[in-house]
């Protein structure tokens, strides 16, 4: 029975996922919300605010982060603002949002909801709120991109430099502890467990951080230093440090990490998020990702 049910969850969250596209997502969000308010009026406010209330998924998105970062320094409306203008200059904005929401329900097995990485889940939140920093910063305005990034590492326990450059289909699962530098590149569909570091070597203040290729998975608690390029598909083990360049569909494992397997290519590792590397032998135990 474990076994069926977990089958049946993963065709839900499939099938959702398949229809993720256009108003069909902020349909099914609002229906979603609509569904959760009938089970948890006690949370009426929440629902009604942050989604029943709104008019599209990218202006209640906006309200929802807002909603969260706001303080007695930078106000809720401002940051909506900000985030209205963002996307009217970066029409690719939009289309970021719905790949990582969908990123979410496709590669995490704990969520088969719009509406939890919608409302709740702050390594979403962190990614989207650094999105909006990085326009700030490309745009000139250092202070404010700084400042959210300050409070983006308050509030959801992550630090991303706004420089740092983020694809589409980013998964953040847990988030917390997650440090990003300044010259590190997250390309498209990068899965991320908690307390990873893509961090540099010194006080060198050239390009100095890695470049994190299509469709790698880091696991929790790897460290990756160092201007260093982790090729396409590369699945990095939990707790490993890297410090060498990895090539496509390899696997790394270890302090310092070495490589343990190079698959064919076709393997999708972080849309997969194999989280334990059971296809490799070791004569006393396995790394887990």
């Amino acid at each position: 029975m474990p076994v069926l049910g977990g089958r049946l969850a993963l065709v839900r969250r499939e099938k959702a996922a398949a229809q993720l596209t256009g108003d069909g997502l902020w349909d099914r969000i609002r229906t979603e919300a609509e569904d959760a308010l009938a089970g948890a009026p006690m949370l009426a406010p929440l629902f009604l605010d942050s989604i029943i209330n709104q008019s599209s998924f990218e202006t209640a998105l906006f309200h929802r982060i807002a909603a969260r970062l706001k303080n007695d320094v930078v106000s809720q409306p401002l940051i909506v603002d900000t985030f209205n203008q963002a996307a009217a200059d970066d029409t690719a904005l939009a289309a970021a949002l719905r790949a990582d929401i969908a990123a979410v329900l496709d590669r995490d097995p704990a969520c088969d909801r719009l509406i939890e990485p919608f409302l709740y889940f702050k390594g979403f939140h962190a990614i989207q709120t650094h999105r909006l920093a990085h326009w700030l910063w490309i745009n000139g305005a250092r202070d404010f991109a700084l400042y959210l990034q300050s409070r983006s590492s308050e509030v959801f326990q992550t630090d991303i430099h706004p420089a740092a450059t983020i694809g589409q289909g980013v998964f953040l699962d847990h988030a917390t502890g997650l440090v990003v530098g300044e010259t590190a590149v997250i390309e498209d569909d990068v899965s991320l467990l908690q307390d990873v570091t893509l961090g540099g070597t010194g006080k060198n203040t050239t390009d100095r951080h890695p470049k994190v290729r299509k469709g790698t998975i880091i696991g929790a608690g790897a460290k990756i230093l160092g201007n260093i390029e982790i090729g396409a598909y590369t699945r990095v083990a939990a707790g490993s440090v890297v410090l060498r360049p990895t090539e496509p569909y390899s696997t790394v494992a270890g302090i310092p990490a070495k490589v343990v397997k190079v698959d064919e290519a076709g393997r999708q590792a972080a849309q997969q998020l194999d989280q334990v590397l059971s296809d490799l032998a070791y004569n006393s135990f396995n790394y887990s990702i």
